[in-house]
Order: C-alpha cells, then sequence, then structure tokens
C-alpha cells in the first residue's frame, strides 16, 4: 500500500553520491562504537553513547524484537547445478516462501537437495519468489546448516562474528531475514541505561524480509509496490504509547521498521492492536500518526527507506543531512552509524 506523495516523485529525487569505501562491511568494534548524527534544530555530530542526552524522561523507545534467522541455504538441483536458496518468509513449520538463485528457475514440482540432506519441492511460483515446501522442520534445520544472510552490498560471506553481531541483544522472534540494524548500536548497558534515566520500553514484532535491499524498478514512485511483511502489535504498546502521549512524552522508535510497525497500527487515524501483513509504503507527504522521534541507519540511494526517513524529517533536510554525513566521512548502511531524527515541523 502505496501512500501517496502530494506531487509526482521519481526515485531519482531521491539520490545522493556516496563513495564506495564509506559502506562498512564490517561492525564496530562495540555496539555503542558508533557514531550518532543528530538531525533535530541543527545537524549536530556526535558519538551513540550520547543518545540518552537526546532523550527526556518519560520517552517511550520502540524497539522491533524479531529475530534474524540463518535464512541462506546451499542447494543443487536434480540436474546437479547450484542454487541459493534465501528463505523470505516462513509459512509453515515445513513451507516457505523463498527466493532461488539459480542459472534456469525451477519449475513446480521440481526439487533441489539441501546441504545437510534435507529436499524442498517446489510448490509454486508468484512473481520473483517460490512457495517451497521442505522434507525438515525449517526453524531447526536452517539453524544448524543455513548461514546469515548479510545484505548483498557487504561484498563477503558472513563470518562467526555475524552470528553476535547482525542480531540485536533483545531479538526474541525468529522470523527475520534481514535485521533491524537501528537496533544492533544498542548493548545491554544502553538499554539499562534509558531506563535508569526515565525512560520506558515497548516491543513490536516485524519481520525483516530481503525486499528491504531491493531495489525500486519503476522510476515513478507510485508505481511501485513493497513485498508484505509480517506485524505484530499489541495492546501493551498501544497502552504505552497512549499513556506517553497523555504524560507528554515523546514515542522514539527505533528503525524504520519499528516505524512501518506502528505506523501500520493507526492507518484508521488511532493506534490499534495489529496482528497480520503490512505492505505500507511511506513517502512524502505522509502525516505520521504515532511516531515523534526516530533512530535510524544511513539507507541506499533510490531506496524506499531513504523516501520514510525524507517523509519524516523533510526531504531537502535529509539529503543534506546525508552530504554532511558523506562530507564527515560517516559509516553507511546496516553495519554503519546511526542519526537521531526529529520532524521538520518540529525542526
Amino acid at each position: 500500500m502505496a501512500l501517496l506523495p502530494c506531487a509526482p516523485m521519481r526515485i531519482t529525487d531521491f539520490d545522493y553520491e556516496l563513495p564506495p569505501e564509506l559502506i562498512a562491511r564490517y561492525p564496530a568494534a562495540d555496539r555503542r562504537g558508533s557514531r550518532l548524527l543528530s538531525v533535530t534544530e541543527s545537524i549536530n555530530d556526535l558519538g551513540f553513547a550520547e543518545l540518552p542526552s537526546l532523550l527526556r524522561a518519560g520517552d517511550l523507545l520502540v524497539f522491533n524484537d524479531t529475530r534474524v534467522i540463518k535464512a541462506r541455504l546451499a542447494a543443487r538441483k536434480e540436474t546437479g547445478g547450484r542454487a541459493e536458496i534465501l528463505v523470505e518468509r516462513i509459512e509453515s513449520d515445513r513451507v516457505a516462501l523463498t527466493h532461488i538463485r539459480a542459472s534456469k528457475s525451477p519449475k513446480p514440482g521440481g526439487r533441489l537437495l539441501i546441504e545437510g540432506g534435507a529436499e524442498a519441492v517446489v510448490v509454486a511460483r508468484d512473481g520473483d519468489l517460490f512457495l517451497l515446501e521442505f522434507s525438515a522442520d525449517l526453524l531447526p534445520y536452517l539453524e544448524q546448516y543455513g548461514d546469515v544472510p548479510l545484505p548483498p552490498y557487504l561484498e563477503r560471506e558472513a563470518d562467526d562474528s555475524d552470528i553476535e553481531r547482525y542480531q540485536t541483544v533483545y531479538a526474541k522472534d525468529p522470523g527475520a531475514v534481514a535485521a533491524p540494524t537501528a537496533g544492533l548500536h544498542f548493548d545491554d548497558a544502553m538499554l539499562e541505561e534509558t531506563l535508569a534515566a526515565g525512560m520506558r520500553h515497548a516491543h513490536v514484532t516485524l519481520h525483516v524480509g530481503a525486499g528491504t535491499f531491493q531495489s525500486l524498478r519503476e522510476e515513478h514512485i507510485e508505481q511501485n509496490r513493497l513485498h508484505s511483511e509480517r506485524v505484530e502489535v499489541t495492546q501493551d504498546v498501544c497502552d504505552a504509547v497512549a499513556e506517553t502521549r497523555s504524560g507528554g512524552g515523546r514515542v522514539i522508535a527505533v528503525g524504520t521498521t519499528s516505524v512501518r510497525a506502528l505506523e501500520c497500527a493507526s492507518v484508521k487515524g488511532e493506534l490499534r492492536p495489529f496482528d497480520g501483513e503490512t505492505d505500507l509504503f511511506i513517502l512524502p507527504g505522509y502525516e505520521f500518526r504515532s511516531v515523534d522521534a526516530m533512530i535510524t541507519n544511513f539507507h541506499l540511494p533510490q531506496s524506499s527507506l531513504l523516501m520514510l526517513v525524507a517523509a519524516f524529517a523533510g526531504k531537502a533536510r535529509i539529503l543534506d543531512a546525508y552530504r554532511h554525513a558523506v562530507r564527515e566521512k560517516y559509516r553507511f548502511f546496516s553495519y554503519g552509524d546511526a542519526m537521531f531524527l526529529t520532524p521538520e515541523s518540529a525542526a
């Protein structure tokens, strides 16, 4: 579901120049060791450890507690050709919607032989995705034989350190194939520090899909659609948001996935419990209902996530902040540095 901008826009309106050496291919030595670009009334260079200075007692931090699964599996076709399976979404114990990389796409009924001895049968094709039925229960099999599904722009294979670092410390509900990366900066001590300073915590779940890394194909923004992702927002979260707002505090979403979860549960005008699918596409012109500030990483040029933060903080303001970050040599993308954003109207 795309919420259209006030005037026609093109994906090239959301472009910026990024030197390749600024892409963070490995995480910082410590989770809180990243930098933090504060974009409020002005642009300020901080360290992530200084985040509590931007928060207030009574604020509510909303985290996405999805857990990244080892979604990448090596396989081969019955003919012997190599293939790779990337799980997009687990539908049941032995059925998943997947991406398949192979020299030739398998047809319904085709079998894939997977490392570790399991098999998968192609049940159906859904656009670029394949519905597979596996011969083993998927979650334990992935944990034993799968690999961490690092973003393609890292241009490297996952190593042992990624098992821990491409996962938030509060990850709980398995199902994501990409990390909610703004949360990667929080360690246990930072979580305790914010609680001790009078902030509250709440958790939503949005299982991030591999589509988060896919380029938008249509130049005219409104012609693009996003893959659906599974979301759960509980009554407890709704109550915490209402209590925070009534007490004068701010709702601060940790990551764009937390933003989408809260906003998809607010599309009827107020935040309500939600358990289902969302393809919410937030563009400039969107009226945010449940988010007052945001912590996020830097996003790919021409991406739907860059459009979301531009909708929140203002397109010109965000692109100016990105140019500043490039000049100051911030580290970009999943393992990169973070931003703290307030809405354009609050600046």
